[in-house]
This record gives structure tokens, C-alpha cells and sequence, in this order.
């Protein structure tokens, strides 16, 4: 029974959308994911989508949100659960517009830009990450901190479809 759900999830169609309305594939730095050195967690790994203050922040696909709340480096934060049993993270939020156990469909609001937690004084952007529940362990590689690629997507490829 638990082999069918886990396989489920696979088969679960995964639209995908960039999170911040009106962005485009300009507003970051396409090189940015696994950039180092950054800060404490040593590599980037997600990437930061630039826009003002207050811009819309919506969700990437569909999914179940699983938390809203504040992480002390990510400052207000929304994880959502979504297809492939990834987990779609949305950092340095100014306000949360969406709840917990909520699903939310690709394109709904679910926060706001801003600079919280460790962005604070910085441009307003959203870090936007994406984990994966389940490793693959062909994604390591020699690279600093290469054994977390087997939990990490490439958000820039992911987003590379999306309108």
C-alpha cells in the first residue's frame, strides 16, 4: 500500500508557474543555485527571485501547504508540498497569505516579497527552493556540499518550462 501511494505521487500532474507574479526568467541569476560561497549554509541552494516589496508570491504548482510561519534565516516562510513529493520553499516573505493544510492550486496567492529574516537590509526578493522528499543519489557530485544534491532541484531548470 505505501509503494502505491509513494508511486502516486509521481503521477500527479505538476504544473509549474514562477513564483512571483509578473516575474520573468530575468529577475535572477540563472547560475545562482549551488553558487558559493553563501553565508552560513556555505552553497545557495535555491534562487532568489527579485521584485518590490509587497509584489505577489504565488504557488509554483499544486500542492498542500504543510507550513506557514518564521524561520530565523528564511524570516516569514510557506513550504508546500506539491507532485513528485517535492517540497516547494518560499523564503523572506513580507506577509503570509495562505494556511496551513490548505491546498492551493499553481497561481494561487500564498504570500508576499519582502526582505525578512537573513535578507533584511537587502533587495526584496523571494528565495525559492525545492526538496526532494525522496533522494536520488545520482544528482551528487563533487561539488561542495554535493552529497545535498540527491535533496535538492535545480530551480532554475525546473522554472525553464514555466511562463
Amino acid at each position: 500500500m505505501l509503494l502505491l501511494l509513494l508511486g502516486a505521487g509521481f503521477f500527479i500532474p505538476e504544473p509549474v508557474k514562477i513564483p512571483v507574479k509578473g516575474a520573468s526568467k530575468a529577475d535572477w541569476h540563472p547560475q545562482s543555485f549551488w553558487y558559493e560561497p553563501w553565508g552560513l549554509s556555505g552553497v545557495h541552494k535555491g534562487i532568489d527571485i527579485f521584485a518590490e516589496t509587497g509584489r505577489a508570491v504565488i504557488s509554483s504548482t499544486n500542492g498542500i501547504v504543510l507550513y506557514t510561519g518564521t524561520f530565523s534565516r528564511g524570516g516569514n516562510v510557506v513550504v508546500v508540498l506539491g507532485p513528485k513529493w517535492r517540497f516547494h520553499y518560499f523564503a523572506h516573505l513580507s506577509s503570509i497569505e495562505t494556511a496551513p493544510l490548505r491546498f492551493v492550486g499553481v497561481g494561487d496567492l500564498i504570500g508576499k516579497v519582502g526582505d525578512s529574516g537573513n535578507a533584511k537590509g537587502k533587495a526584496p526578493h523571494l528565495h525559492y527552493a525545492i526538496l526532494r522528499l525522496l533522494p536520488v543519489p545520482w544528482a551528487i557530485d563533487g561539488a561542495t556540499q554535493g552529497y545535498k544534491k540527491a535533496f535538492f532541484v535545480d530551480p532554475h531548470t525546473y522554472l525553464s518550462g514555466a511562463d
